[in-house]
C-alpha cells in the first residue's frame, strides 16, 4: 500500500494562531481574576469595601472581568478570526478527479 504524501493545509496555520490567541485571552483572563479576587479580598470580612452590594474583590473579577472579557472576545472573533470552510479544501478535489 502506498503512502500518501502530506500536503500542508493552509488553514492549519491559521486555526494555530487563532488558538493561541485564544489561549492567549484566556491566561489575560485568569490573571485579571487572579488579581482582583486576591488583591483586593485579602483582608478579613469586616474591612470589605462594597460595589453595588457586592464585594469589591467579587465585582471586580466575577461581573466586570467576565463582560470585558466576553467583550474582548466578541472583538477578537469578529477582527480576527478568519471564516473559512470546514470541509475538504475544493482545489483538492479537482486535482484529484484530474488523476
Amino acid at each position: 500500500m502506498k503512502k500518501q504524501e502530506f500536503i500542508d493545509d493552509p488553514r492549519y496555520r491559521i486555526a494555530a494562531k487563532e488558538a493561541w490567541m485564544a489561549i492567549a485571552l484566556f491566561l489575560l483572563n485568569f490573571c485579571w481574576w487572579y488579581a482582583f479576587a486576591f488583591w483586593l479580598g485579602d483582608q478579613p470580612p469586616q474591612e470589605y469595601s462594597y460595589v453595588l452590594g457586592l464585594p469589591a474583590w467579587f465585582f471586580w473579577s466575577v461581573i466586570v472581568g467576565t463582560a470585558v472579557f466576553c467583550a474582548l472576545a466578541y472583538i477578537m472573533v469578529k477582527h480576527f478570526y478568519t471564516d473559512m470552510p470546514l470541509g475538504p479544501d475544493p482545489c483538492d478535489s479537482a486535482a484529484d478527479e484530474g488523476r
